[in-house]
């Protein structure tokens, strides 16, 4: 898969637990489970895994990261010494699939504790156009294939951008939460009630979005990068990618056609862009409707020109300007 993506993986550093000889034994994960200085080391693979960790573990773990800010997470070399903090860390937190680099080294690094945030909600295949949302209003979502949006992630091109859904952010905070409890059991009850807070901040975020979307004059939205497959379906709306899940690709005459049609008929008023990758093809098929342009952040990292500084302030900042783009009444 092809797909441009700015995660930074976020990473909680390797822990050398008291043991030394136990830990070069197993390949250096950790025997007793909390590495030097008392906390744990978690290795996580890019931002929205780490915020999680750091949500989570707060000052009883150590965080480390393999992806930085602005690194493309498919493309990430990962270097020998990033291979050995891997290696030594108490747990390592990744979603499969993302970064064929980073599968590669979890599997053989001998880490005990594995967290893979694939396996903690249910993903889905989506296309680029978001008219998947057959089950509006329901807890579950739909199943179906959609064109366009061969991730390359998982099973059949299953998208992985479950972070950009609180609700499914929320199903992976509670997993990280019991792994890092079974990682560290003397932190437990702080493990169970900083996930609780997570997890609660998580589910007044999903009643922002769904109070602040719920009556706008489009439910269209037209993005570089297809990666709201999940948010789109959450609250109701529908994502159109120019160039499906690579926005540095350059979208055929056909399909920039197809979006002047779709943003007349659907009352399309912004293209988005992101803030880390190239402008060129939205401003180019703003120009050619008339529309505005404006960010929408699919969160794969922080930098110094993300509309805001975590994960929270990022995602209202998104929303904020679907808002404005949907004509939010």
């Amino acid at each position: 898969m092809n797909v441009r993506r700015l995660i930074p993986a976020a990473a909680l550093a390797g822990a050398v637990a008291l043991g030394a000889t136990a830990l070069t034994a197993c390949s250096g994960a950790s025997a007793a489970g909390v590495g030097k200085g008392g906390k744990l080391d978690v290795m996580s693979s890019f931002y929205p895994m780490q915020f999680l960790a750091e949500q989570i573990g707060k000052d009883h773990v150590k965080a480390a990261t393999l992806t930085k800010p602005g690194v493309e997470p498919h493309d990430l070399e990962i270097t020998p010494k990033q291979t050995g903090q891997l290696g030594e860390s108490d747990v390592v937190l990744y979603l499969k699939g993302l970064q064929p680099a980073v599968d590669k080294a979890v599997a053989q690094s001998g880490v005990k504790h594995v967290v893979d945030a694939a396996t903690l909600t249910k993903l889905e295949v989506h296309g680029s156009s978001g008219h998947d949302h057959a089950h509006e209003g329901e807890e579950g979502h739909s199943e179906g294939k959609a064109e366009g949006h061969d991730h390359g992630h998982g099973e059949a091109g299953e998208d992985p951008h479950i972070w950009l859904d609180p609700v499914k952010y929320a199903e992976v905070a509670k997993g990280v939460g019991a792994a890092l409890e079974k990682a560290d059991p003397d932190h437990a009850a702080d493990y169970r009630k900083n996930t609780d807070e997570l997890v609660g901040k998580l589910t007044a975020l999903d009643a922002e979005f769904k109070d602040g979307l719920k009556n706008t004059a489009s439910k269209t939205f037209i993005t570089t990068h297809s990666a709201f497959g999940y948010l789109a379906e959450r609250y109701g709306l529908d994502q159109e990618g120019i160039s499906g899940v690579d926005p540095e690709s350059e979208p055929s005459p056909a399909r920039m056609k197809e979006l002047q049609a779709v943003a007349q008929k659907d009352n399309v008023s912004t293209v988005f862009f992101e803030t880390l990758a190239s402008d060129k093809t939205a401003r180019t098929l703003a120009a050619d409707t008339g529309l505005k342009t404006d960010v929408l952040d699919p969160l794969e990292g922080i930098t110094d020109k993300s509309q805001g500084a975590d994960y929270f302030e990022v995602m209202r900042s998104n929303l904020k300007n679907l808002q404005k783009a949907l004509g939010s009444k």
